[in-house]
């Protein structure tokens, strides 16, 4: 199954001084970027055909994998000067870099990348900016058995802000922590049906337009994931995640885990 990964935002967030102009799939955690953790991933699940939708810094994610190190994450051996790898991440891999524009909404990058997705009716989809553990192989089974048209990962919300209750009379009823309300949010894992690319409007978006249309129809699955999910979307995020991995803690590595598999 195809992987649709969205790489051309600007990633504002992302950055710790305005002189960082490193996108964001390339921030760095461990040794290895955010967008080689999130690929790794689906191809941990056997799913090794990646479609990069690109636009800013797309240049930087090109050369990346032009000029891509082997030896970095692989053990090797050096002999008269030549390199044998015991080892490689990405020698099985299909990518293919989709120029999407450097202002394209999320839904408008899905639009001009359709064209690449062949012939297979679902696929896979995600922001690229969040590491989990997530079941994949479920989430994809039962998309295809309920004949759903898309479903999303839903995960707890992380935010440390708190819910305020306010009467009409400026009383506070309820202070309550963002976790402990029985809502889940959007977790960016998502199973695709090509039909769902109908529903999106030119500059259109994935979640306002797709997945709005499709909530309350019986077309839209929700898999609730109380496992390991971090979003790397600020440069704290992503430090934390890179000091969670140099420190041993890689719950999302399920390929080092559990070995690979085919």
């Amino acid at each position: 199954m195809k992987v649709v990964l969205f790489c051309g935002g600007y990633g504002m967030r992302m950055r710790s001084t305005e002189g960082d102009v490193i996108p964001k799939p390339l921030q760095m955690v461990g040794p290895r970027p955010l967008l080689w953790h999130v690929m790794q991933y689906y191809a941990y699940h056997g799913h090794k055909e990646f479609i990069l939708c690109l636009g800013y810094g797309a240049e930087k994610i090109k050369d990346y994998f032009l000029n891509y190190s082997e030896t970095l994450s692989n053990d090797f051996v050096l002999s008269g000067g030549k390199v044998e790898l015991m080892g490689s991440d990405i020698a099985d891999w299909t990518i293919t870099f989709a120029d999407t524009g450097m202002e394209s909404p999320v839904g408008e990058r899905l639009r001009r990348a359709r064209k690449y997705l062949g012939d297979e009716p679902y696929f896979l989809a995600n922001y690229a900016d969040v590491l989990t553990d997530a079941p994949l192989d479920q989430m994809i089974e039962r998309t295809i058995s309920t004949n759903a048209l898309a479903s999303m990962l839903v995960v707890p919300p992380v935010s440390s802000f708190h819910c305020v209750n306010v009467a009409p009379t400026g009383e506070v009823k309820e202070v309550l922590p963002m976790t402990d309300i029985a809502l889940g949010v959007n977790g960016g894992y998502f199973v695709l049906h090509q039909d769902v690319i109908d529903l999106i409007p030119e500059n259109g978006d994935l979640i306002a337009d797709a997945c709005e249309a499709l909530a309350g129809t019986g077309k839209l699955i929700g898999h609730v994931h109380d496992g390991f999910w971090r979003p790397a979307d600020t440069f704290k995020e992503r430090a934390e995640l890179d000091a969670a991995y140099n420190n041993g803690i890689r719950p999302w590595a399920l390929w080092e885990t559990a070995g690979a598999r085919t």
